[in-house]
């Protein structure tokens, strides 16, 4: 089939750690395997900046946008059209996919890119409210940013419901596309668990309000006391981490909390095997890669029953609880009376490995991409008339917006001719180790 050419674009990429940043990575290497052209634009983080290379012939930009709060790029709408123009001309991309609705290098490059003619697409991984204020704004601009986008993809129902509802789009342009995990690195082992009698729970997560640190906070001193035989294994950095450090000190559990700080992703599964029982006590989840990589590893799952959290692994690999102290104590205290033996791990190992593959979710995604293309593209009249639902004011002061940006796309075209612009390198198509070695090509 033909080769597509695409642009994944988020403020969050490596070397941020997080769900969306692996989703990125992962997606694009097996995109890459399946013989597609991959390119990532991101923003520059700290001394890496420019093109780099990574695994498999990945090419990222680290463009030249100082991120402004929580790594996204300030808001300018219209100053970063030059360069990301040239990018996309450079690379003679196909298809351009954002993801995540606070990413605001995502969205313009998507009203860019749809200004140039070329097909988008936009993939949401969180869920949002209704009420607070800092949801209504994100909403209403979320809103006005997928007037762009030929299709949208959910990691969750939930999340597909939710998208839907805060953008009020169509759902036959919303599909459902689940996150995954890579078994081959998240294998059990049993030997590096604590021996009998004790019991490890593990949690690996950013401490941050979202991932419900005070509902740990609470959770942890009650178990210690009720059960002297757990001990706890925390890894993560973030806001919140004071909390932690008061708690232990307050409840004087040095000898049974461990505080591992941050831990890099390859070093995940380090700490997963050593844990009998995985926590996870987020307050908002669309989807929850932790839980999948915990269950891949052979762990029992604990987790607050909230976004959809429900829809990714079956009950009896889990335990819910409402996101409450008293409600997470309990389905803990579960757990510890149901725990699997040891030799469960690998089975349990194997039904993950089935349910959630990479591979799966690229070509389910690929899919996608083919109906996106065939699309025809829409006259600039109808695309202005389209964002007018954004609403009565905002929806005008919108149109105004496009129509500068499709007029600065015709400046832009005239100052420097498509056809001018010098086209990219691409490397050669990815091949399976094992047919570069036949080749001759790897002593």
């Amino acid at each position: 089939m033909e080769r597509l050419k695409i642009c994944m674009v988020s403020d969050f990429f490596h070397p941020g750690l997080g769900g969306v940043e692996m989703h990125i990575y992962q997606l694009s290497e097996c995109l890459i395997q399946r013989g597609h052209k991959v390119i990532v634009l991101t923003h520059k983080r700290g001394q890496r900046q420019g093109v780099r290379y990574m695994r498999n012939g990945l090419k990222v930009y680290y463009l030249p946008f100082l991120p402004f709060h929580d790594n996204c790029t300030l808001p300018t709408f219209l100053s970063f059209f030059p360069l990301i123009r040239k990018v996309l001309l450079r690379e003679a991309v196909d298809i351009v996919h954002g993801h995540q609705a606070t990413s605001n290098l995502a969205h313009e490059c998507i009203l860019h890119a749809r200004t140039m003619g070329y097909h988008t697409i936009y993939t949401d991984h969180s869920l949002f409210g209704f009420a607070d204020a800092a949801c209504i704004h994100v909403n209403k601009l979320l809103k006005f940013f997928l007037t762009n986008v030929e299709h949208c993809v959910c990691v969750s129902h939930t999340n597909r419901e939710n998208l839907v509802l805060r953008a009020a789009l169509n759902p036959i342009n919303v599909s459902v596309i689940p996150n995954a995990v890579d078994t081959r690195r998240f294998q059990p082992d049993a030997s590096q668990r604590s021996k009998k009698p004790w019991v490890t729970v593990v949690v690996v997560s950013r401490l941050t309000y979202r991932k419900g640190v005070n509902l740990l906070v609470g959770a942890v001193p009650e178990i210690c006391r009720r059960h002297q035989h757990v001990r706890w294994l925390i890894g993560g950095s973030g806001p919140k981490q004071l909390l932690l450090d008061e708690m232990i000190e307050r409840e004087n559990l040095h000898d049974r909390v461990e505080l591992l700080g941050a831990v890099p992703h390859e070093d995940v599964r380090k700490v997963l095997v050593r844990g009998h029982i995985f926590l996870n006590t987020s307050l908002t989840e669309a989807f929850c890669i932790a839980i999948v990589e915990a269950a891949a590893c052979g762990l029992m799952v604990v987790s607050t029953n909230v976004g959809g959290v429900p829809e990714v692994l079956p009950p009896h690999m889990t335990k819910l609880a409402a996101p409450r102290v008293d409600a997470v104590v309990e389905a803990l205290e579960d757990a510890l009376l149901s725990l699997p033996p040891p030799e469960a791990a690998q089975s349990v190992h194997e039904e993950v490995e089935k349910m959630y593959s990479w591979q799966d979710v690229a070509e389910r995604t690929e899919r996608v991409y083919r109906e996106v293309v065939l699309k025809p593209s829409i006259p600039l009249r109808e695309r202005f008339l389209r964002f007018l639902r954004v609403g009565p004011v905002s929806g005008k002061l919108f149109i105004l917006l496009v129509a500068l940006d499709t007029l600065l796309c015709w400046f832009l075209d005239w100052w420097q001719p498509r056809e001018e612009v010098e086209m990219a390198w691409d490397s050669p198509a990815w091949r399976p180790f094992e047919a570069v070695q036949a080749n001759g090509f790897l002593d």
